[in-house]
């Protein structure tokens, strides 16, 4: 069995994910058989693994910095919230169904063995398992059947290192603070602390660190600096939408409005990186710009919902005057079903039953059906004659008129999306079309801007560069002494 260390955050957003892909890259750099693995996520920005399920897009992050395929092991259950109080559960990349928050509590019990199987299976293959967990330990009021952190610990005999993030303040208490909450057989499993997104001189925080030693009896493992490259890698979750309002440089304007269950949002993170671009992430409370060179209707876990809440903000007056304008739109996946003329869910896949009135932009329509496709594709865009590369993730089924002027041609001969009469309304299932750097480009150039940003070389040179900036503040060899 490989050595396994587990990272556990003093709360949400404190950099786990980040910390555990440049730790995957630091020791795969060194020659181990490395792998990722959370028991839990709640994200519904997720990935198509190799072997047919879906997993979060941070553990699929974190398997690129190994240099191996993802697989559904790595993440054995993923949440996908499609309301404030429940989500679509996926267990070892398979959705079983939808279940609310509190009847999820009384179902950990029984997932922990999944859990259990997953972490074995990737154990099986690897000299060191880099363990994240998910929210916090201090969570004390769900430690019963907790699978996500001390439960999943305790259980693995897995040794825990806390992270505390000081860009938010506090961090003296966030650390010390979580020993207290903690029962003693839980903090007897944490064998040091980092110090995360430190700004200044580190000097200063000598001090700081000795009294959170005195007070928890647990060593600091390191003083992690501020990563100033970290926007070039895919976030998380939705959580970094919260203050996120774009990218990109100046030029052509590419707006997306924030829906409340947007997905695959990962999306959009390429058009951040481009210079010539200015990617516009439109908040509730805010129009769409008028000057929008092109619409992006990204997708949802909750399509119907998603679309109530973008005629709620106005967002659907705005884009019709965008095409009266000129102006393109582009919906992918959920924001392709939307554009039609109805979307139905007869049977409540996404939530209460029923169908409404699409957008009507394309002559479409859609029913959401029970069958989930979850597959890597490639083929040939229509729309500009280029290749493209992507993936499936949805259920739905979407006909119709335009669905004979499609937008994307498989490499296996099947198409799939639609092209409006006008030619500047399109639509398709695929994700990922932006991280194609031959399709990036070719959209672009449409709306008037070059460009010559190689997306998959950067995050790979951004992977190298955290797990240079890990090992400069860290003692990779004291973490590995503490694996087992």
């Amino acid at each position: 069995m490989a050595r396994a260390l587990m990272f556990q955050g003093c709360g949400s957003d404190v950099g786990k994910s980040l910390i555990v892909a440049g730790l995957c890259r630091a020791f795969t750099l060194r020659g181990l058989k490395v792998r990722p693995f959370k028991p839990q996520n709640m994200s519904n920005n997720a990935a198509v693994t190799a072997d047919g399920g879906e997993i979060g897009r941070a553990q699929a992050l974190q398997a690129r910095a190994c240099g191996v395929p993802p697989s559904v092991h790595m993440n054995p259950i993923l949440l996908k919230p499609q309301s404030d109080i429940g989500a679509q559960l996926v267990v070892q990349g398979k959705a079983m169904g939808n279940a609310k928050a509190r009847d999820y509590q009384a179902m950990k019990p029984g997932l922990m063995r999944a859990v259990l199987n997953s972490f074995a299976t990737i154990s099986r293959d690897a000299d060191l398992v880099l363990i994240e967990g998910a929210g916090s330990p201090a969570e004390v009021n769900l430690r019963e059947g907790d699978i996500a952190n001390m439960g999943f610990a305790r259980a693995a005999n897995a040794p825990v290192v806390l992270i505390g993030d000081i860009d938010r303040g506090g961090v003296i208490a966030q650390i010390v603070g979580t020993k207290v909450v903690l029962e003693a057989a839980d903090a007897a499993m944490i064998v040091g602390f980092l110090v995360n997104k430190f700004r200044g001189d580190p000097s200063l925080f000598d001090s700081g660190l000795a009294i959170i030693a005195r007070h928890t009896g647990w060593p600091g493992l390191g003083l992690i600096p501020h990563f100033a490259e970290a926007h070039r890698l895919p976030a998380e979750d939705a959580v970094a939408l919260d203050h996120d309002s774009g990218g990109g440089g100046e030029g052509v304007t590419i707006a997306v409005p924030s829906l409340p269950r947007i997905s695959n949002f990962d999306d959009f993170d390429p058009l951040k990186q481009e210079p010539r671009v200015r990617l516009v992430m439109v908040k509730r409370g805010r129009p769409l710009p008028a000057d929008a060179d092109l619409i992006v209707l990204p997708g949802s876990k909750s399509t119907i919902a998603d679309l109530q809440v973008l005629r709620g903000e106005g967002w659907d007056i705005d884009l019709f005057a965008h095409v009266r304008r000129g102006g393109r739109v582009l919906g992918l996946c959920g924001g392709y079903q939307m554009l039609g003329r109805e979307l139905a869910d007869p049977d409540g896949f996404e939530g209460p039953a029923g169908s409404v009135k699409g957008l009507g932009l394309l002559e479409v329509a859609t029913e959401m059906t029970g069958k989930k496709m979850l597959r890597a594709v490639e083929g040939v865009c229509l729309a500009n004659n280029r290749r493209f590369s992507g993936y499936e993730m949805h259920i739905g089924r979407t006909d119709g008129p335009d669905c004979r002027r499609p937008l994307l041609r498989y490499a296996d001969g099947r198409e799939d999306g639609a092209i409006s009469a006008d030619g500047r309304v399109m639509g398709a299932y695929v994700h990922g079309l932006f991280s194609d750097d031959a399709q990036r480009a070719a959209w672009l150039a449409r709306a008037g801007a070059y460009s010559d940003l190689a997306y998959e070389t950067q995050v790979e040179q951004t992977l190298d560069a955290l797990a240079a900036h890990l090992a400069a503040h860290i003692d990779l060899d004291n973490l590995l002494s503490l694996a087992r």
